[in-house]
């Protein structure tokens, strides 16, 4: 059983930056990607990024690239998403979450994930 735990939120002004950590723990794949989500109020869990383990790929939503980054620390075994400029619109619940293969081409579907962590709160004030 994997189990994935996401920590860093808060809220922060338009402009601002915060920095998502994410660990999972108990994967036995060779390769598998590490995905982040988020999820508005009203609005559908939308795919934020994708961070293939082993290095081979990294995917972005394009109303995050160049803004975001997704990386990871070996030596602590955690995922990290750091997110500058910070809008008001990236608002919402983050989700870290692991597959079962690397990210691909489908990598924004949810349905590709396995197992996901209990969510933290971003909100962005303008």
């Amino acid at each position: 059983q994997v189990q994935v735990v996401e920590s860093g939120g808060g809220s922060v002004q338009a402009g601002g930056s915060l920095r998502l950590s994410c660990t999972a723990s108990g994967s036995t794949y060779d390769d598998f990607a590490m995905g982040w989500f988020r999820q508005a109020p009203g609005k559908e869990r939308e795919g934020v990024s994708c961070f293939s383990w082993s290095g081979r790929s990294i995917y972005y939503a394009d109303s995050v690239k160049g803004r975001f980054t997704i990386s990871r620390d070996n030596a602590k075994n955690t995922l990290y998403l750091q997110m500058n400029s910070l809008k008001p619109e990236d608002t919402a619940m983050y989700y870290c979450a692991a597959g079962s293969s690397y990210c691909s081409g489908s990598w924004s579907r949810s349905t590709r994930y396995n197992y996901w962590g209990q969510g933290t709160q971003v909100t962005v004030s303008s």
